[in-house]
């Protein structure tokens, strides 16, 4: 696989992860008692993009060691899926 290739690989891993991430620690404005006049009770109170993005990048790394080592070990070629189909 060209670099490229997984640099695009992790790019869409990456921003797919980033999904996942986003929503875990965030407290609303109504939670943390401080609702800003004017916007929805909602709305964080406080963002810290930082280390979600910290977080996200940790995250798609290992996600793409396991896609890089599945890939180079050809775990999964069609004789293998034929297997395991049969099975």
């Amino acid at each position: 696989m060209q670099i490229g290739s997984l640099i695009a690989v992790y790019f869409v891993i990456w921003w797919l992860t980033l999904f996942v991430v986003l929503p875990f620690g965030i407290r609303s404005q109504h939670e943390a008692g401080a609702v800003v006049a004017g916007s929805d009770p909602g709305a964080p109170a406080f963002v810290r993009i930082r280390r979600i993005v910290i977080i996200n990048s940790l995250l798609s790394a290992l996600l793409m060691a396991t896609f890089w080592v599945v890939y180079v070990e050809n775990y999964f070629n069609i004789a293998v899926l034929n297997d395991i189909i049969r099975r």
